[in-house]
């Protein structure tokens, strides 16, 4: 695989991370992982990092 291909591949992942936790905000569902409640502010903080990393990895040219 080639870089331009590894950064398209990898930018539409952190899009879908991002935009799947946009949605989760969006809707107020809750996330447990067993007794632990994921709170909604790392959702926040994901949308923010996999937006920006999906950002600047499908700006890339070569």
């Amino acid at each position: 695989m080639n870089t331009h291909n590894y950064y398209k591949v990898s930018g539409f992942i952190f899009l879908l991370v991002a935009v799947l936790h946009l949605w989760r905000l969006i809707n107020g569902l809750t996330v447990k992982f067993g007794t632990y409640m994921v709170p909604t502010w790392l959702s926040w903080a994901a949308v923010i990092v996999a937006g920006y990393l999906a950002y600047t990895a499908l700006l890339k040219k070569k």
